[in-house]
C-alpha cells in the first residue's frame, strides 16, 4: 500500500505544479484590449491617472488635457528605441501644438535623473511624466517600449503602436483628430 501512495503523491504533486504553471502563464499574458478595439474601429476611452511631472512639481493626468488631442508615448532612457524617435516626438509635439495638442511622455521603470538628462539631450519640449509603480502602462497593456497611443480630444484612443513609431504613423493617426 505505500509504495503506490508515494507515486500518487508525486503525480497529485506534479498536477498541481503544471496548474500553477499554466495559470502563471495565462495571467500574464499581454493586455490587448485595446489593440482588439482600436483594430475594429472602436475608440475606448482612455485610461487616466494624475502621475507626477519630471522634473518638477505638481502632477498631472489625461484628464486634464480632455479637448485636446494628446499622443500618448511610454518611454524610458535605457530604451535603444526610445531615442531613435523622440527627435519624431518632438516635431509632433510641433505640429499638435499648433492645434491645440500636445506629446505626452511616460517614463516607464526609468530613474528620474536618467529620464531628465534624456529630456534635455534631445531638447523635448512637452510635458513629461513618471509612471510610478507601473499602473498606468499596466492599464494601456504596455510590457514593452517604445509604445504611443493617440487619444482623441473626447479621451478615446483612436491609433496605436505598440513599438517604435515613424513619421508616417504620426501623419496617419493625427489624421484621424484632424490635428
Amino acid at each position: 500500500m505505500r509504495r503506490s501512495a508515494v507515486p500518487l503523491a508525486a503525480i497529485v504533486v506534479a498536477a498541481a505544479l503544471l496548474g500553477l504553471l499554466v495559470y502563471g502563464l495565462v495571467s500574464r499574458s499581454d493586455n490587448h484590449t485595446l489593440d482588439t478595439a482600436v483594430a475594429k474601429g472602436e475608440r475606448p476611452v482612455a485610461p487616466s491617472r494624475n502621475l507626477p511631472n519630471l522634473g518638477r512639481s505638481g502632477d498631472r493626468s489625461l484628464a486634464d488635457l480632455r479637448g485636446h488631442p494628446v499622443l500618448l508615448n511610454f518611454w524610458a532612457s535605457w530604451c535603444d528605441p526610445c531615442r531613435l524617435e523622440a527627435p519624431i516626438l518632438e516635431r509632433a509635439q510641433r505640429e499638435l501644438q499648433r492645434k491645440g495638442g500636445t506629446v505626452l511622455g511616460v517614463t516607464y521603470n526609468d530613474v528620474s535623473s536618467d529620464s531628465l538628462k534624456f529630456v534635455r539631450h534631445y531638447g523635448l519640449t512637452y510635458p513629461n511624466v513618471r509612471d510610478v509603480g507601473g499602473k498606468l502602462a499596466q492599464a494601456y497593456g504596455t510590457r514593452a517600449l517604445p509604445e504611443t497611443f493617440l487619444i482623441d480630444r473626447q479621451g478615446r484612443v483612436v491609433a496605436l503602436s505598440r513599438g517604435a513609431i515613424d513619421q508616417r504613423f504620426v501623419h496617419e493617426a493625427l489624421a484621424k483628430v484632424g490635428a
